[in-house]
């Protein structure tokens, strides 16, 4: 995974760029990954651990009708909370979100355990959200999480 965050640090590097990442159920990780890179620092802004609804909301303009209509774990919500890390429109920022249910509890029928929904945004660009489903333990539905986040903001910046 360290390749895959160097690539990603090196190519935001070459355009100026800073990433600016919000977090549910990865708390923490994609920061935790881009930041082993050495020279990050040039380019990692800031990260947001949201893994209340609260936190979502006063941290990143996430929307409670959203929250109530959507749920936590839902397209909508990734995509506020990946707009949310702009406080205004900034031309060299790009983001990613992350908010899903890892397990081993959670789950439904609707939104199985793995379910993750994955929010990338660059400039002059509209937001893309995927929507996963992992399979595996807590852990490995956090590390597939992580993965899936840098090479779909990788992918956008090729």
């Amino acid at each position: 995974m360290s390749d895959l965050a160097q690539d990603l640090i090196s190519r935001l590097a070459a355009k100026g760029w800073q990433i600016r990442c919000a977090e549910s159920c990865t708390a923490g990780l994609i920061s935790a990954t881009l930041t082993s890179v050495s020279g990050s620092s040039d380019v990692v802004d800031r990260g947001f651990v949201t893994y209340s609804n609260q936190a979502k909301e006063e941290m990143l303009n996430v929307q409670a009708k959203t929250l109530e209509t959507y749920g936590a774990v839902s397209a909508e919500t990734a995509f506020e909370m990946v707009v949310g890390t702009h406080a205004s429109h900034e031309d060299t920022i790009a983001s990613l979100s992350v908010t899903g249910i890892a397990g081993p509890n959670g789950g439904t029928t609707e939104k199985p355990v793995g379910t993750v929904y994955i929010g990338t945004s660059i400039p002059s660009q509209e937001p893309v959200i995927t929507h996963n489903l992992f399979d595996g333990d807590r852990e490995s539905v956090r590390a597939q999480t992580v993965e899936a986040a840098l090479i779909q903001l990788r992918d956008m910046l090729i």
